[in-house]
């Protein structure tokens, strides 16, 4: 309680409660755009592996997991090639982050699979 009656020591939590909160918004604005990156690497990287060599039926499920992830690719960007020995895989995407109107960050994300 004594922290309470110095105010000084009420203005310097109050900041650090502020800072500390600001500071987990940074992490999970920048951090969810590379979480979702990983995961739809690791997922295509999953079906390029799986892949009975049928192209169409490969990008219908990379699409649709693009979709899921909110990665914003069309069937444009998408590149499928199956051979009879590999799965090629190869996409890219940007994501711009914004952060409270202040400051806006671009970010570029690139897979390119082969299994």
């Amino acid at each position: 309680m004594k922290v309470l009656n110095n105010e000084k020591g009420f203005v310097k939590l109050i900041f650090v409660i502020l800072l500390l909160v600001f500071m987990a918004y940074l992490g999970y604005s920048f951090g969810m755009p590379y979480y979702r990156y990983s995961a739809f690497k690791s997922d295509v990287r999953e079906m390029a592996r799986i892949s009975l060599g049928n192209e169409e039926r490969t990008r219908a499920q990379i699409l649709e997991k693009a979709e899921e992830y909110r990665i914003p690719i069309t069937e444009d960007t998408l590149n499928v090639t199956v051979t009879s020995k590999s799965v090629r895989v190869s996409t890219a995407w940007s994501e711009t982050v914004d952060v409270l109107g202040l400051y806006q960050k671009t970010l570029r994300f690139n897979v390119d699979i082969e299994e």
